[in-house]
């Protein structure tokens, strides 16, 4: 359990530190090149969700994310069996939950640094998100190979 928080607190504080920088060096909706055409840093908010969706809801999102981070550490305290997968997501979506929470706590909105335009469809450019985002997504990549691994479905009944 131990090495969970040393995963979680490190990538919060990567989040909150590079939120701060973008917040002090970059004006708002102003694009700093990093690579030409692909790859942008830039300062935005974000009162919705993911992709900008369900805009102007912070209540609602504080909700949510402090019922997610209530299910996240009873998960984490509560279970006997420990398995990596599950460790390492759990940790990740700690991380994000706690990045995003904490900003909408402070400010009322998501900071949002990270702008990516992969030159295809839908995706021309891809919405801005930021560290926090990153862990969430990474973390239900990792749920989800760990719910395919054989014998998930045994470990899972056993607890």
């Amino acid at each position: 359990m131990r090495y969970i928080f040393f995963l979680s607190l490190p990538l919060y504080a990567l989040d909150q530190v590079s939120k701060y920088v973008v917040r002090q060096f970059v004006p708002p909706d102003h694009a700093y090149p990093v690579v030409i055409g692909f790859f942008d840093v830039v300062n935005v908010t974000n009162t919705g969700a993911a992709f900008g969706s369900f805009k102007n809801n912070n209540s609602f999102f504080i909700l949510v994310s402090c019922l997610a981070l209530f299910v996240v550490v009873t998960l984490l305290v509560r279970h006997r069996l420990r398995d990596a997968w599950r460790d390492v997501s759990l940790a990740l979506l700690l991380a994000g939950i706690l990045g995003n929470l904490t900003d909408r706590l402070l400010y009322g909105h998501v900071f949002d640094f990270l702008l990516f335009d992969l030159h295809v469809p839908l995706a021309h450019p891809w919405p801005a998100f930021n560290v926090a985002d990153s862990c969430i997504c990474i973390a239900v990549v990792f749920f989800l190979i760990h719910s395919f691994r054989p014998g998930t479905n045994e470990v899972a009944r056993a607890a």
